[in-house]
């Protein structure tokens, strides 16, 4: 095996993790052999779900790679499935302790695990989409919620306050105050035109089913990833503009829907 300061073409962003205490770990603590529905962040420490967390793999040159669908092969270190989780396990060089060899985890990590989250929901999008699960245009998508099934409803990043008002309104007069449809503002127009294969889409209405609420878990997961607090679990906004994320975006998109 090569040395690490052999490895060609290394960026030089990247952080060569090297450093670690065997006794600051328990024995394979983070690692796949947990049992159990749980996993153990090698950042913070506390278990969770493996939904809550991204999984990590040493690839070629030890280079760290997330694994978002825990399906690579090798050991796998789990973090909790926020940004700032991320970016901390690369500063605190956690990963070298987790996996216990050297590991290469690129400076950049946070911001290449959002792009592959956000791809993995415009793709699965592009599924809901050849399901026949996606309507578009403001006035069918009115129809769709009117006709009650709906699974959520996609804003572009850049669509008008008073045309996601209006939707929600009319997801209000169908479902109640306490309507629990999710409105997801995450991707930009050419995103959506991109994945669904037309032009100039600006609302669209997921319709009931399984790829549906699939893709629904995906979007959550990607808003919870730029997240630095506990997202609400109802049937408002929930968006984070790239490059930011938080309560406040959270906030804004629930007042867009009043």
């Amino acid at each position: 095996m090569k040395k690490v300061r052999d490895i060609p073409n290394l960026a030089p962003e990247a952080q060569v993790q090297d450093t670690f205490d065997p006794q600051a770990i328990g024995p394979d603590e983070g690692f796949d052999k947990e049992i159990g529905p749980e996993r153990t962040c090698i950042v913070t420490r506390t278990k969770g779900s493996p939904e809550t967390m991204i999984r990590f793999v040493l690839g070629p040159d030890l280079a760290v790679v997330p694994d978002i669908r825990q399906k690579l092969p090798g050991r796998g270190v789990w973090v909790t499935a926020r940004a700032d989780k991320v970016a901390e396990a690369v500063k605190r060089q956690a990963f070298a302790r987790g996996f216990k060899t050297k590991a290469v985890a690129s400076a950049n990590l946070p911001d290449e695990l959002d792009a592959l989250l956000r791809q993995d929901c415009l793709q699965f999008l592009s599924l809901v989409n050849k399901a026949g699960l996606a309507i578009t245009g403001f006035a069918k998508v009115e129809a769709a919620i009117e006709a009650g099934q709906i699974a959520g409803i996609l804003h572009a990043a850049d669509a008008g306050a008073d045309g996601i008002r209006k939707v929600g309104q009319a997801l209000r007069r169908r479902f109640g105050e306490d309507q629990h449809r999710p409105q997801i503002k995450l991707f930009t127009g050419e995103q959506l035109d991109l994945a669904l294969g037309r032009t100039n889409v600006i609302h669209a209405a997921l319709l009931t089913g399984a790829a549906s609420a699939a893709l629904v878990t995906r979007c959550r997961r990607l808003m919870d990833y730029r997240s630095t607090v506990l997202p609400l679990r109802d049937g408002r906004v929930f968006a984070s503009p790239e490059g930011s994320a938080g309560l406040e975006d959270h906030r804004a998109g629930e007042n867009n829907s009043e």
